[in-house]
């Protein structure tokens, strides 16, 4: 049985199923392990862990422990709460309309990303005049309709993670930074942070970068000097500005001060490096990695706001998830009908009664004749059925980015 405890409750003998943070906040990138003495303890004290979760059934068990179920209903609770109804957005063109621009624009920032990291690799500078219109151009397709880029950024593969994971950041860090009210030179500038984030990963060695396992405290080292590295390359960047800077630098610093590599804390973290934190720990957890398998969207925003006391600013994290809905552009879901669906946009009155385009039926095991379906229509008006959970397209053997994109 899964049960969550506080870092103080643990002790040699528990096996740990999951580190409550972000796998880029310490060095245990396969986090089920049987903790075995002080050592380890010691190392999860250090990174700024707070909670774990242990399995009862493969380890010790904690008389002051509260079960997994438990606590999972309490932080949805927590954010339906928490959330409220999302602010209007006015929209203007449709996600179809915005599609086929959308695939464009991603397909070309990828391109220009993988250029100007390979350039980093053999010691050249990086060019503004190469990220600008990047950026120019996913602020245009986000302006139109944000769903569009935001539906594309889950498709990732491994072996181009880097590279699209940049992308993904700079197109969530403009829809985020548009969301609060950000625009012209200050989302331009949010972009180009997001862009350029992770430049310092060129410095890190491959070997290191896309181990599968455990890092030693070395390497784990090596990592957490990216950001730093990464500041330094742009501190050679003719006309870069302070924010990129200051988002490269500290996008993985936390709240509580257990970040890197300066150890802020509180209010010492500007709010463009707290926004940067949120969008680079989302956008991480949802991908699929060498070391883990990416959560479901929905999963991944319940478990930053489990762990957001600490790590990460409350009132942005809300403002985040209002910003791309509790199931996000692309999510798929399965209905209480029994169907499956990806969400194809957001409802303004309701995070939690999104469109969709329905596909496969989990009862018959098949496909069924695609829908589009308002959740948020009452009944008799092509709505009443609801969401149920969120899912792993790879229980079901399905592609909903097949749906996603069909015209």
């Amino acid at each position: 049985m899964l049960k969550k405890i506080p870092v103080s409750r643990l002790r040699p003998g528990m096996f740990i199923q999951e580190l409550c943070g972000d796998w880029m906040s310490h060095p245990f990138w396969r986090a089920q392990f049987k903790l075995s003495g002080e050592a380890d303890l010691r190392r999860i004290v250090e990174s700024g862990i707070q909670h774990v979760y242990i399995d009862t059934d493969r380890g010790l068990d904690d008389v002051e422990a509260v079960a997994a179920d438990e606590v999972k209903a309490s932080v949805e609770e927590e954010i339906v709460a928490a959330l409220g109804a999302p602010d209007d957005t006015v929209l203007r063109v449709s996600v179809r309309e915005e599609m086929a621009r959308a695939r464009k624009v991603h397909e070309q920032a990828h391109k220009v990303v993988r250029s100007m990291m390979g350039d980093v690799r053999l010691g050249k500078a990086v060019s503004l005049e190469d990220a600008e219109p990047v950026v120019e151009a996913i602020t245009g397709s986000v302006l139109r309709n944000s769903g569009a880029l935001l539906g594309l950024i889950g498709i990732k593969n491994k072996d181009d993670y880097t590279f699209l994971h940049s992308v993904s950041v700079c197109t969530l860090m403009i829809a985020f930074g548009r969301s609060l009210g950000l625009a012209g030179e200050d989302l331009r500038q949010g972009g180009i942070g997001g862009l350029l984030h992770d430049i310092g990963k060129m410095k890190v060695p491959d070997a290191v970068l896309n181990k599968p396992g455990r890092l030693t405290d070395a390497e784990f080292d090596l990592i957490k000097r990216h950001p730093g590295d990464g500041h330094a390359v742009l501190l050679e960047t003719h006309g870069i500005g302070a924010v990129p800077l200051d988002i490269t630098r500290h996008h993985h610093e936390r709240l509580d001060g257990s970040g890197y590599p300066d150890r802020l804390a509180g209010d010492a973290i500007s709010t463009m490096a707290r926004m940067a934190a949120i969008v680079d720990v989302y956008d991480a957890i949802t991908a699929d990695r060498c070391y883990h398998k990416g959560m479901p969207a929905a999963e991944a925003l319940r478990k930053m706001w489990e762990w957001s006391s600490a790590h990460f600013d409350q009132k942005l994290l809300q403002a985040f998830m209002r910003c791309v809905g509790i199931y996000p552009v692309g999510s798929l879901v399965r209905l209480e009908s029994g169907r499956l669906g990806v969400v194809t946009e957001q409802n303004e009155g309701s995070l939690l009664t999104p469109r969709l385009r329905v596909f496969f039926s989990t009862r018959s095991n098949g496909y069924i004749k695609p829908e589009l379906v308002d959740l948020g229509r009452k009944l008799g008006s092509g709505g009443g059925d609801r969401i149920v959970s969120a899912e792993v397209p790879e229980k079901w053997g399905v592609d909903p980015q097949r749906f996603l994109l069909a015209e």
